[in-house]
């Protein structure tokens, strides 16, 4: 029984009446629609179970005023909702607590649920046949997309999506230059002139705490604000995956990354196994060699999370009428997020002396992207769309005008710094007037075609064959 509702100033539809739930919910997608501040949550110490009796992840619960009505009169009140983290064809879930708060029955047999005003009326309020059909068909669609799990071996080319998503990386197309502040090296648009050089100078080394030069200067975003939670599939059973052998030296490659981690904290070694994942070498553009995990099997069995990444055409545009830019990178971007403790051992990987799991989110889930654009939403809400682009862990700062610059990189150190959020100073760019943003050129008269992009059109030949053709 599907009902509307206004809540937070707000009509919402596809809200279930489950007079079975013994608590009211609101899912985390619903809760970031309202556009909702986080700071609105209280801590909540109970466990929430589903009704196949899995542990539903709850970020906390609030209180808001809500409408009930039927287009003649009204009923508003308080209702207490349970924000939980996951995936659900509904909005809202009203419970008993609900149902009995505002003195509503619900009859199923004639679709409808009656509840006294304010004003001592009844209230009927009809389904929704339309949209309950419209939910109905939305699950059968997860579950099927979820069932389906295929016996091929992976190819080593499914662990390399994160070098295809590298094409985006913001960068600059002018000349910089390399000048030490603070005893660290950082990058500069080369067109500055020396006071503006100083004045960013003087920024940097008051900000020198936002930036890490290895994994031991990263802190790590406080897992009470954020973490990465895997939802999996009931049906899908584990997978261990057979080992795969390497010569002598990748082997020292994966026993010198493996000491990294350790010695940084993102690993742990362990000895009871849930999943098993070999390591896969990939090759970087600079030569040296990515240790990467082949996640494929437990991708399959994760449930796909549908926060939204942001429109590139808005951000494009978004930059394409600023005089400056400065483009940012955060450091080993998904290892500042802690993995929920509870899904650590579905990371597991092996090497050929022990078996670890990851304390911190590794690179090639599934659904990192979107923990990590929901991370960056949340810290840099004020400054996104009017002084600040993000798009995962890419960051730029763009400014109107070329005194506002230092503010607004001022601003953005400040931000970050609340959250524990580190930059890569190898890969920031202060200050330039031109730069590649998501493959297109950005320059200060506008948005121009990407060479690199444009070359295989331009080279094409003309067809000589109707094959061709």
């Amino acid at each position: 029984m599907l009902i509307s509702v206004v809540t937070a100033g707000r009509r919402g539809n596809r809200i279930l009446v489950d007079q079975g739930s013994s608590t009211n919910v609101m899912f985390w997608s619903t809760f970031n629609k309202l556009q909702l501040s986080p700071d609105q949550f209280r801590s909540y110490t109970g466990c929430l179970y589903g009704c196949v009796g899995d542990q539903v992840e709850v970020r906390g619960h609030i209180e808001l005023r809500t409408t009930f009505t039927d287009g003649t009169a009204s009923h508003t009140g308080k209702i207490r909702y349970l924000v939980v983290n996951a995936p659900s064809a509904y909005n809202i879930i009203l419970g008993r607590s609900a149902l009995n708060r505002i003195g509503a029955v619900a009859s199923m047999r004639h679709m409808k649920m009656k509840l006294p005003s304010l004003e001592g009326t009844v209230i009927t309020i009809k389904s929704d046949h339309k949209e309950a059909r419209k939910c109905y068909e939305n699950s059968l669609k997860t579950k099927r997309g979820v069932f389906v799990v295929t016996t091929q071996p992976p190819r080593e080319k499914a662990v390399t999506r994160t070098e295809i998503a590298r094409e985006r990386r913001p960068e600059p197309i002018e000349e910089v230059l390399e000048r030490e502040i603070g005893g660290k090296r950082f990058k500069l648009g080369k067109s500055l002139d020396q006071e503006t050089r100083d004045q960013i100078a003087e920024v940097i080394v008051r900000h020198l705490d936002a930036f890490a030069w290895s994994a031991s200067d990263m802190l790590g975003i406080d897992p009470d604000f954020l973490c990465h939670h895997l939802t999996m599939d009931l049906q899908v059973r584990p997978v261990l995956q057979r080992r795969r052998k390497f010569n002598d030296e990748r082997r020292q490659v994966v026993r010198k990354e493996t000491q990294k981690l350790l010695s940084a904290g993102h690993i742990r070694d362990i000895q009871y196994l849930e999943w098993l994942a070999n390591v896969v070498l990939v090759k970087k553009a600079s030569g040296k060699w990515r240790m990467c995990v082949n996640f494929t099997d437990l991708n399959k069995a994760c449930l796909k999370d549908s926060y939204p990444l942001p429109s590139i055409d808005v951000l494009v545009d978004s930059a394409s009428g600023c005089r400056l830019l400065s483009f940012m990178d955060a450091f080993s971007g998904y290892n500042q997020i802690r993995m929920n403790p509870r899904d650590e051992l579905k990371t597991t990987f092996m090497t050929e002396l022990s078996y670890y799991c990851y304390k911190v989110t590794p690179f090639g889930l599934k659904i990192a992207g979107a923990t990590y654009q929901r991370l960056m939403d949340r810290v840099l809400a004020p400054m996104i769309g009017q002084n600040v682009q993000a798009y995962v862990d890419d960051i730029v700062v763009t400014s109107q005008q070329r005194e506002q610059h230092i503010a607004d990189l001022e601003e953005l150190f400040t931000t970050i710094a609340k959250y524990r959020l580190k930059l890569n100073p190898e890969k920031c760019v202060f200050k330039v007037e031109a730069g590649k943003f998501l493959v297109f050129l950005r320059k200060e008269h506008g948005i121009e075609e990407n060479p690199e992009k444009c070359v295989a059109i331009i080279g094409m030949r003309s067809p000589i064959s109707v094959k061709e053709v």
